[in-house]
This record gives structure tokens, sequence and C-alpha cells, in this order.
């Protein structure tokens, strides 16, 4: 059998391995019923739903009459740049002690997050992840700090105190 929409095809079929996993992983809580449930409730809930989508997706990829698509090359320095950009963000965000690595913060880490992440486009413009990063800062802040109330730095030490 030839697959018609390769890109159907293995992003159905990882769906269901994600979807699967999470449902697997779900039943080491407890589950519950309906009416009270449990941790692992949810997540296997979830887990099956995005099995079945998966399979329902690479399911329709193998049709007859579906419109021939196939994978390209894998974009390396996007995905790089992407998987960088979320290990920076968190370093920047709660230091790393075993290399005396300062936590600096939520707001240094969003700009170092998305100055990162920005390089991963087509084009490239500093000013519009500047003012990308501003406002999810700001949003970050009135959302985490003003809202919920958490409690973790927001500025460096040196600026802090």
């Amino acid at each position: 059998m030839k697959i018609k929409r390769q890109k159907d095809f293995y992003s159905g079929l990882m769906f269901a391995i994600v979807g699967a996993s999470f449902a697997i992983g779900a039943t080491n809580y407890r589950l519950g019923d309906a009416a009270r449930m449990g941790p692992g409730y949810f997540p296997l809930l979830l887990g099956g739903i995005l099995s079945v989508l998966g399979l329902l997706v690479a399911a329709n990829a193998l049709r007859r009459g579906a419109e021939p698509n196939t994978i390209g090359a894998v974009a390396w320095k996007p995905l790089a740049l992407i998987i960088v950009a979320n290990l920076v963000f968190g370093v920047l965000l709660g230091g790393m002690p075993s290399v005396n690595v300062p936590a600096l913060g939520l707001i240094v880490a969003i700009y170092a997050l998305v100055v990162i992440a920005a390089m991963a486009g087509t084009s490239f413009s500093l000013k519009s992840a500047l003012v990308l990063a501003t406002v999810l800062a700001i949003g970050s802040y009135l959302t985490f700090i003003v809202g919920l109330g958490l409690q973790f730095q927001v500025w460096p030490t040196f600026i802090s105190g």
C-alpha cells in the first residue's frame, strides 16, 4: 500500500504515539471516575482522544484519490534555534548554579527566548522581536506575578537587589 499523503500520515502517526504515551503514563496515577476524577483521568481521556484523532488522520492519508504530497528536507536551523531558545529561557529564568550562571529573571529570559526563536523564521527583524518580547514580558508579568501571585524572580539580582 502506497502512502499518498506522507505529511498527513506521519503527523497522524506522531499524534497517535504521543496520545498513547500520555494515556499509558496516566495509568500510573489514580483514575477515579467521572464523578470523582483522579489526577490520571483527564490525561488518559485526552491521550485517548488524541490517539484516535491521529489514527484517523493517518488512515485518511492512505485514501485513494487523495492529492499526493511528500515530506521535504528537515529544517535543521529553525529546529535547533527553537530548542536552544527554550533551553536558554530555562537557564536564564532559574539559573544554573552548577556552572555559576545566576538566575536573571522572567523579563530577561522572555527577551532572550523571543529574540533567539525569531531568528528561526525566514525573515528576522530585531525591532519586531523586541516589540513582541515587550508585549509578552508585560503580559507574563501581569498574568503570573500580579494576577496569579506567583513568587519567582522577575528581574536580575543586580537590578532588584
